[in-house]
């Protein structure tokens, strides 16, 4: 047993139910201070008392959902799933942000204290009687902080509501041309569709399924690929997503692998099943030989790849892959969890498609660096980057910040003088947790193979 690890997982999970008790409590406080002031006892009574049972409500929603006591998520079966995930993380970002201004209201405040401190102090020292300084409330700033909290407390709503009800159905075609080392000129031109992340649920539901996969269809792609999670949890209908996405059309057929939540909803070997009755394939630690143009490609499929042990303990992944990669062709690579590119570079795979990420699912932009928070678990966040093919890989995550790099210039591919490896991340269609998308819109990518 991992020890470490164990209590680092148990010091997180305290933490963020402790973020959740702060801010709850805020808001509570906030609602007193409100109805305080309202004259009739009823109302202010009869609010805080409503407040509370909505709250109740929300906490038993979460506590069904997440099912913790089976290690997975419950189905996500009504709207009150989507507001319970809202108001949770609406309430927590606009907890930190009201913090955050009181914060800078008081280095303000001290700020100015502490210089019209030193502004009297050389006055007084000239005066025989020197005469006590008075702060003098500035009405412009109290205005203005007030303001701020105001507008502080509300972005996190107005945010949510716009990520919820428009930009997470905003679907979006991402097309990315990849240049591959020894591709042959037959394979050059060719278009791969990649779709993931479905995530079928209450939100998610087979009509905008069925609109994901007419536009990837509109593309007229070669092959077509879904890189897993077509589900959150147990509850979910796998065989109506697999029903939608047997709807797609490639020439060369459609593939796919397992993510991760099909390992929750214990569904790996029913994804697979559906799958092959529906004419289609999943790639279970195993691969394919495609032809196109008369030109043969390795086509690798693998279930997701944990990095740790049930026990906490790292492992490596992809250990099985090795016998898969062929040398005397092209090795195209599916591998929800993009985690797997640097081993497969390593292993010598030129193509890996990933997704997992959902590109975080919120991303903020602050003076040109991009914050998201799927950073936390991987440097592959979403679209395209390459390593050198072959190259070792590092054992730890931290130490691999050095070695990736962004693909996102033709110059760049004209530098890199070793091979390169590369690794595709979709941003994903669906969403888990809050039912939110704020600057990631969800994704489907046509990605072109090229010739280095």
């Amino acid at each position: 047993m991992n020890w470490g690890f164990l209590l680092l997982r148990i010091a997180v999970f305290l933490s963020i139910l402790t973020l959740l008790y702060l801010s709850q409590r805020f808001w509570y406080r906030a609602l007193w201070r409100v109805t305080s002031h309202w004259g009739r006892v009823s109302l202010r009574v009869g609010a805080r008392i409503v407040y509370v049972i909505l709250l109740l409500w929300v906490i038993v929603t979460m506590a069904l959902v997440l099912n913790l006591g089976h290690g997975g998520f419950a189905r996500q079966n009504s709207l009150s799933t989507a507001l319970t995930y809202l108001w949770f993380f609406s309430a927590l970002l606009a907890y930190f942000a009201v913090r955050t201004v009181h914060g800078v209201e008081r280095l303000w405040r001290w700020l100015q204290t502490a210089t019209a401190k030193k502004t009297v102090a050389p006055q007084g020292a000239a005066r025989s009687t020197p005469a006590p300084a008075e702060t003098v409330a500035d009405p412009g700033r109290r205005y203005f902080f007030r303001a701020a909290t105001a507008a502080a407390g509300a972005a996190p709503f107005l945010g949510a509501m716009y990520g919820f009800a428009a930009e997470r159905l905003n679907y979006q075609v991402r097309r990315v041309e990849i240049p591959l080392p020894n591709l042959p000129s037959a394979l050059d031109g060719m278009q791969i569709v990649q779709i993931s992340d479905i995530h079928l649920s209450s939100y998610m539901s087979r009509k905008q399924v069925r609109r994901a996969v007419d536009m990837a269809n509109e593309l007229g792609a070669d092959l077509a690929v879904v890189t897993g999670d077509l589900i959150t949890g147990g509850g979910d209908s796998i065989a109506d997503c697999i029903d939608e996405i047997r709807h797609l059309r490639a020439p060369l057929g459609i593939w796919g692998c397992n993510g991760n939540h099909e390992i929750y909803a214990r569904a790996e070997d029913e994804a697979a099943y559906l799958y092959a009755e529906a004419g289609m394939k999943l790639l279970r630690q195993e691969n394919a030989q495609i032809t196109f143009k008369g030109a043969p490609f390795n086509l690798i499929g693998v279930d997701y790849q944990r990095e740790r042990s049930p026990r906490g303990q790292r492992q490596q992944t992809l250990a099985r892959l090795q016998p898969l990669v062929r040398r005397d062709m092209i090795n195209i690579l599916l591998s929800h969890n993009p985690n797997t590119f640097n081993r497969a570079a390593e292993l010598g795979v030129e193509l890996s498609l990933a997704g997992h990420t959902h590109g975080g699912q919120i991303q903020v932009e602050i003076l040109d660096h991009r914050l998201s928070p799927a950073r936390f678990i991987t440097d592959y966040i979403a679209g395209l980057y390459q390593r050198p093919l072959f190259a070792p890989a590092p054992n730890e995550r931290a130490a691999s910040n050095a070695s990736p790099t962004r693909a996102s210039s033709p110059s760049l591919f004209a530098l890199s003088s070793p091979p390169m490896a590369h690794i595709y991340v979709n941003r994903g269609l669906g969403t888990v947790g809050a039912p939110v998308r704020l600057g990631v819109p969800p994704e489907i990518s046509l990605i072109v193979l090229r010739r280095a």
